[in-house]
């Protein structure tokens, strides 16, 4: 199979490179608490995923039952402080890790990056990280961040997958909104960005009603932000399930 990602809503993205099979924070079940989505999440047609890369453990990026979707013998890496919950769920390789540090992964190098944002549950506090996948092509995944001038270090990149919103009408702290996230093209200088974190979950009271702006708007505004901020990158809007080759 050739190189290629595929955006299956909010943080989850497939991504094959050198044959390498990973998968960013999975959140693959229909309904999560009070919010849902149109249909859950297939993972018959991706193959074995060699490895699961989890940038922080809020619910909507470290959701347990997702997990336990895929087998246990799938490497799972989380930020130091988070390895207990995951094999509590009995994964048999979890490795632990730092901003600064660097995981091999099959065919490529995937190295341990700064994210922006406070990232505890229930008494467990993490820091937060994001990940850049480096084999023949460079594909940088945030995780949940704000805005920060250490972006600057890890450009230029290939493919920046960028986080642009939530699930809801408004975002709380430490994330990127449309306008910041196109202003993060500037210091990470992607040749392509594909906008994540959106359009996906919504509120299960909203589901009778008209379909929320919030599922729809976003990704329209980071396109038009990043044409006037930075109009050499050159962003995809996938839609839910969609593929990138590479």
């Amino acid at each position: 199979m050739a190189d290629r990602l595929r955006w299956l809503g909010h943080s989850t993205v497939f991504v094959e490179l050198e044959g390498t099979r990973l998968l960013t924070d999975p959140l693959l079940r229909r309904r999560v608490f009070h919010l849902w989505r149109p249909s859950a999440v297939g993972l018959d047609d991706l193959g074995a995923v060699e490895a699961i890369l989890i940038s922080h453990v809020h619910y909507d990026h470290l959701d347990l039952p997702s997990l336990r979707r895929l087998p246990r013998s799938t490497r799972v890496v989380v930020p130091l402080g988070a390895g207990r919950l995951v094999k509590r769920q009995g994964f048999t390789s979890v490795t632990e890790v730092m901003s600064g540090e660097q995981v091999e992964l099959g065919e490529v190098v995937v190295h341990v990056v700064d994210a922006d944002h406070e990232s505890r549950r229930f008494g467990v506090k993490t820091e937060s990280v994001g990940y850049l996948v480096a084999g023949p092509k460079r594909i940088y995944f945030p995780g949940d961040t704000d805005l920060f001038p250490g972006m600057a270090e890890l450009g230029p990149v290939d493919v920046a997958l960028m986080p642009i919103w939530g699930w809801g009408p408004s975002l709380g702290p430490g994330h990127l909104d449309p306008e910041r996230a196109a202003e993060a093209l500037k210091l990470i200088r992607p040749e392509i960005a594909v906008p994540i974190h959106w359009g996906t979950y919504y509120p299960l009271s909203w589901r009778l009603g008209s379909k929320p702006v919030f599922l729809e708007a976003p990704a329209a505004h980071f396109a038009r932000e990043a044409s006037e901020i930075a109009p050499d990158v050159d962003v995809r809007v996938l839609p839910v399930g969609g593929t990138l080759p590479l």
